[in-house]
């Protein structure tokens, strides 16, 4: 950028330039205004005929993500002081424990108020590990990065956190003259997350014990098998299942891991337009299960034994011990999602789409002239082929009247044949 000295005057066409710049971000900030006050108008609308209105958070959700039960913790009245400050940071840090819910990456993270509920829960709950994708799955092991103690809350670090360390190495480089190493780069994102635990006031005095016991509805810090913690997080029926290596038409791919391991035998097969994987487990004389799963979910389950006929399930029993109703998820048929755009009509049939107006239905104006109903088009007859030979821009001729022969009366008498003149008495 070059800089007038001073005492210069500024150039006209300098000046028009800088005006003429002005001018045209203006414009630029009014049209993004525009366009930002119509994106804040446009609207999805949603048809309700049931009358429930929406369905609120603690509705009929994954049991995964519902609201949690509230412990019963008893909280001093007196503040945490430094020492015990300084006990709880190194009792809490670096320890490990088991998911019991999926935790988000991110900063938004989970917020659960001390024996209160939790933040967001439901559907929000669901949106934030949608958005932000999973740090933990129910059943896996996590780690306490850090601990931050603030007024009101202590802060939670869990797998690294939710921001990317830095790191020395990736600013050193080692080596003689040309022959230099190139630092170490860190090319994975943060998979980390945060975890809020909040109090009303002040963080009381508060032991290693007490923030564990806070914590359960999140994480366990139990020491268990990595099956008995994601087990635990399932209903009881449901457990029981998988203890038992026992596989239920509706479970995840990893409930069935869980249950059978790794299956001896996996192939891709394809049933009319849906592909599936085929688990197979065990061999003859053996009882061998055929666990059929497409995407995520076992959708059959077949088994068979030797000198048997082979039982096939394919009711869905999991899905309805998964919500917090226990009744499967069924579409809502009170709603229904009007279709924008163009619509596909049988003009035989339906008559065409009346245009858009403002009028109220059923309502007419004085001036109305020729307002009805418009009925089905009507099709012109198909005309026939044209005659070989034929020009087919030319209208084919009208055949001639069929006439009646003519009677006799009417009919005049043949005129006699005359003899032809001599030539010889001509000359």
């Amino acid at each position: 950028m070059i800089r007038p000295f001073q005492g210069m005057r500024p150039v006209p066409q300098a000046a028009a330039i800088v005006s003429r710049n002005r001018r045209l971000r203006a414009g630029c900030a009014a049209l993004a205004a525009l366009l930002t006050a119509g994106a804040a108008a446009a609207q999805v609308i949603t048809v309700d005929t049931s009358g429930k209105g929406s369905v609120a958070a603690t509705g009929p959700v994954d049991r995964r993500y519902a609201q949690i039960t509230p412990t019963h913790v008893t909280l001093s009245k007196t503040e945490l002081d430094a020492k015990t400050r300084i006990e709880l940071i190194r009792v809490m840090q670096a320890e490990q424990g088991f998911a019991m819910r999926p935790i988000p990456r991110g900063h938004t993270g989970l917020t659960l108020e001390a024996n209160g509920k939790l933040e967001p829960a439901g559907e929000g709950y669901l949106n934030l590990v949608i958005s932000n994708g999973l740090s933990a799955k129910p059943g896996d092991r996590v780690v306490l990065t850090d601990v931050k103690i603030e007024r009101s809350r202590i802060v939670f670090l869990i797998n690294g956190g939710p921001d990317v360390k830095h790191r020395i190495l990736q600013h050193i480089q080692i080596g003689i003259g040309p022959n230099m190493s190139n630092p170490a780069l860190q090319s994975d994102d943060p998979v980390g997350a945060r975890l809020t635990l909040a109090f009303k006031n002040h963080v009381p005095e508060l032991t290693g014990a007490d923030v564990k016991a806070l914590l359960a509805p999140l994480i366990s810090f139990d020491v268990k098998t990595p099956i008995q913690a994601f087990t635990d997080t399932l209903p009881p029926k449901l457990k029981d299942a998988i203890l038992n290596h026992h596989v239920m038409v509706g479970m995840s791919t990893d409930m069935v891991l869980f249950a059978k391991g790794q299956p001896v035998t996996k192939t891709r097969e394809t049933e009319g337009q849906m592909p599936f994987e085929e688990w197979i487990y065990g061999k003859p004389p053996q009882e061998v299960d055929f666990i059929r799963i497409n995407g995520n979910r076992v959708i059959r389950v077949e088994v068979a034994k030797v000198g048997e006929t082979p039982v096939i399930y394919t009711h869905d029993e999991v899905e309805g011990m998964m919500r917090t109703d226990g009744t499967p998820l069924t579409p809502d048929l009170s709603t229904r999602t009007v279709q924008v755009g163009d619509v596909q009509r049988d003009t035989d049939k339906q008559a065409p789409a009346p245009a858009p107006s403002l009028r109220n239905p059923g309502e007419k104006l004085p001036n109305d002239k020729n307002v009805g109903v418009m009925r089905p088009v009507q099709m012109p007859k198909p005309k026939a082929d044209p005659q070989p030979g034929a020009n087919p821009d030319e209208e084919p001729a009208a055949p001639p009247a069929a006439s009646a022969p003519p009677s006799d009366a009417s009919q005049p008498a043949p005129a006699k044949p005359q003899p032809a003149p001599d030539k010889s008495q001509q000359n």
